[in-house]
């Protein structure tokens, strides 16, 4: 039974890069098709060839968090007047 499109939020386009254009749906044939609006990109995944929890690629979900958390000191420096 095919499903309404709908947006992902997050998702990234692998052909244009483009992020939140991508619309995923179910077809008459049980496939999940990702469409992107702005490139025309699309990719289908049938039930066979579906992992046990399938998830599409997000910038949260591929950036590996390897952030610095630690506290920096920011200086200020103010002009002097002209007198």
């Amino acid at each position: 039974m095919a499903t309404p499109k709908r947006f992902i939020a997050g998702a990234v386009c692998p052909r244009c890069a483009e992020m939140d254009k991508i619309m995923m749906f179910t077809d008459d044939n049980d496939e999940q098709i990702r469409e992107c609006v702005a490139c025309g990109f699309t990719d289908a995944m049938s039930d066979a060839e579906q992992p046990a929890n399938p998830e599409l690629e997000t910038r949260v979900n591929t950036r590996g968090n390897e952030d610095d958390h630690t506290v920096k000191q920011v200086v200020f420096f103010k002009a002097g007047s002209e007198d």
